[in-house]
């Protein structure tokens, strides 16, 4: 397998029952660039990154993380990637400093350096005052801050990350942003959920848009406007066409227009 690529999906499927969660889905993320998976509410994209993670088996189709398979190398592919999950999934019984002490000894990391590591990044994200906080009494936000934190800890070669920024506030946005600016500069990767275009935009060097478990537009952010310009419209309608929700939202508008002039 080819060193320089992080993630290797291939027709890969996972059925609940009738529901096609993802359905015969390929693409690989490769060192240095931060891939977007794209998509509405349902799409499949949580549904894919439990798959990579091992967190779920496959019905068919084969997935490769740094070459490992998670089926029966979980362990391994656990010790180089870091992962954030849409809820912040983290032991709420623990203040941040027994979380990030707790996980300094699970990943033999040395525990004097990683608490100093931690608290430069809550410093950085306006929380420091919350390290020796329960968990539990954090707002949503702040505690996506200390899962964010422990995701990053042990300098990952992958980050997997599932709509990270949700509960952010601006400066947190941005400096977020910022660590993962550095994380690639150092030659690693981030596989980054989001339902949000503008923030894919943003951030990503190429997308994979999802809907209903398939992969309906993959591209550079420029490859995927050219195809917005063939088809005479702005990137935003066709997202929206894509994900088959343009007629629904140009429904939503008639509705509102009709209601506001009936009114007035």
């Amino acid at each position: 397998m080819n060193d320089n690529v992080m993630i290797s999906v291939s027709e890969l499927q996972k059925f609940f029952g009738d529901i096609k969660a993802v359905n015969g889905i390929s693409f690989e993320v490769k060192k240095g660039e931060v891939f977007g998976l794209l998509g509405p509410n349902g799409a499949g994209k949580t549904t894919t990154i439990k798959l990579l993670l091992g967190l779920l088996e496959p019905n068919q189709g084969d997935i490769r993380i740094m070459g490992l398979n998670p089926e029966t190398e979980e362990v391994q592919i656990k010790s180089r990637v870091g992962y954030v999950s849409e809820e912040p999934l983290i032991f709420k019984s623990l203040t941040p400093k027994n979380l990030f002490n707790f996980i300094a000894s699970i990943r033999s990391l040395e525990a004097e350096e990683t608490s100093k590591r931690a608290q430069e990044y809550l410093e950085s994200l306006g929380a420091l005052e919350y390290y020796e906080q329960l968990v539990a009494t954090l707002s949503h936000g702040n505690k996506q801050k200390i899962q964010i934190i422990s995701a990053i800890l042990h300098d990952p070669d992958l980050l997997i990350m599932d709509e990270p920024l949700a509960g952010l506030d601006a400066k947190s946005v941005k400096v977020v942003k910022e660590v993962l600016d550095i994380h690639i500069e150092n030659g690693g990767a981030v596989l980054f959920s989001t339902h949000i275009m503008e923030i894919a935009e943003d951030l990503c060097d190429r997308i994979a848009i999802m809907n209903r478990g398939k992969l309906v537009g993959i591209g550079t952010m420029e490859e995927l406007r050219q195809q917005a310009d063939r088809l005479g419209a702005n990137l935003e309608d066709v997202f929206l066409r894509l994900t088959e929700q343009d007629i629904s939202v140009n429904e939503i508008v008639k509705k509102l227009r009709k209601s506001f002039n009936e009114r007035n």
